[in-house]
């Protein structure tokens, strides 16, 4: 496979871009999801040709940090088990997030799996759609009770039900906890991708990369209208998804299917080393479907386990150090790479948010950002500590009607002082 590709400054699987602690490989998975034996071969790249760090992402990707001079080994091995796109050009725009528990979810409206790969195929095999930005993303949920509705998209498209018709819903720069903006057939939906997708590379500037910059200057409706020649558009207005139920992707869940589970485990942090991988591709193979799915909250799913194992499940994830409670604190936080392995960070957040998650009396939700980019989240947390210096932060708390990380509430707080500060609210009968 040629390795010919365009510049950009994010990495995928064919191009290595370089970091303070060595290169960087993203690994795009399929709807998150991975076989066991394709796990084995992360893990044996990662401790091969890498530092043997590995970290789950927040579109449910995985990441090889760590890279030295063994860079096309790594790659050549990866594309052996079947992780690479289908033509290298085709990489980068292999962004399409799944619910994890597509097929699964006793929740969901549809099945997912095959209008995404349908998709997948589309946006690798079609020479035009090469010119997207590596950032440009689609979302697809089938309606399932764990999805992540916070990220925002390029398109959206979420199933819904309608006088008895499965209709796909969609939306454009934003989430599907936003209004929808129309509605198709649910057999029209990878036509609508296809027409969003012509449409705004038509109408598209050089410079307008992502779908929200075409917006700021074309109006909503005018777009609409131009897709509507393309396809039949239903009008939807009144509909839009409510929030995902919280810590859905950690712990023992039923899934659609009697006397099956899955099973959801955090990584510390996001971050796995080739042993627990390994450990979790054996699990699965022993006791679920022989696969495993990533999250994007940087965590992973055994799924199609029967309730019969769970307690063998449970008992082989602990020296994994696999956290599966919602009741321990690093279960319930996120940080980037920081400091350590990144020249933007200015604090090394991983080591921060251990020290955090000891000073603190109950988990919360906490994301801790070495710089302004919040690379580790996606989506605004409930609270954001932004490093401003080695273990020195300023604290945000999510405020609907702000920007970025939300209100800030304080500057220049060490560790101990805002799990202090933490501490103190989560106690407050104001914030309960």
């Amino acid at each position: 496979m040629s390795t010919a590709l365009r510049p950009s400054a994010c990495p995928g699987l064919l191009r290595i871009v370089q970091a303070l602690d060595g290169g960087i490989c993203r690994i795009k998975l399929n709807g998150g999801a991975i076989s066991a034996d394709q796990a084995d071969a992360v893990a044996d790249a990662a401790e091969r040709f890498a530092s043997g760090a590995i970290e789950a992402t927040n579109r449910a990707n995985l990441q090889i940090r760590g890279i030295g001079e063994q860079s096309a080994a790594l790659i050549d091995s990866l594309l052996a088990a079947g992780l690479g796109p289908r033509t290298a050009a085709g990489d980068d725009v292999r962004n399409l997030m799944l619910s994890p528990t597509a097929g699964i979810d006793r929740h969901m409206c549809v099945d997912t799996r095959a209008l995404a790969e349908q998709i997948l195929d589309t946006l690798q095999s079609h020479p035009r759609f090469h010119e997207l930005s590596a950032k440009f993303a689609v979302q697809l949920d089938g309606g399932e009770a764990l999805a992540m509705l916070e990220h925002p998209h390029d398109v959206w498209l979420s199933a819904c039900e309608r006088d008895g018709e499965t209709l796909l819903a969609f939306g454009l720069a934003g989430c599907p906890t936003d209004p929808a903006v129309g509605a198709v057939a649910l057999e029209n939906g990878h036509a609508l991708v296809v027409a969003v997708l012509e449409l705004f590379l038509e109408r598209a500037r050089p410079e307008q990369t992502r779908i929200r910059h075409l917006l700021d200057e074309l109006p909503m409706l005018a777009f609409l209208e131009q897709l509507s020649e393309r396809l039949p558009v239903q009008a939807i207005s009144d509909w839009q998804r409510t929030a995902a139920t919280d810590a859905l992707h950690i712990g023992v869940h039923p899934q659609n299917t009697n006397n099956r589970v899955y099973i959801g485990a955090v990584p510390p942090l996001g971050r796995l080393n080739p042993s627990m991988l390994r450990g979790a591709a054996q699990l699965a193979r022993q006791f679920g479907d022989g696969s495993l799915r990533f999250t994007p909250w940087q965590s992973l799913l055994l799924v199609n386990v029967k309730t019969s194992a769970v307690a063998q499940v449970l008992e082989g994830l602990k020296p994994l150090n696999l956290l599966t409670e919602a009741t321990e604190p690093l279960s319930r936080m996120i940080a980037c790479t920081g400091s350590n392995g990144c020249s933007k960070g200015l604090a090394d957040t991983k080591q921060d948010a251990r020290l955090l998650a000891t000073m603190m009396s109950q988990p919360q939700s906490v994301h801790l950002s070495g710089c302004p980019r919040s690379c580790a989240a996606a989506h605004c947390a409930p609270t954001t500590m932004l490093a401003v210096s080695p273990g020195h932060y300023d604290l945000y708390f999510r405020d609907a009607a702000l920007p970025g990380f939300g209100a800030l509430h304080a500057r220049n707080l060490t560790i101990e002082a805002a799990a202090t500060l933490l501490d103190a609210r989560s106690r407050s009968p104001l914030d309960a």
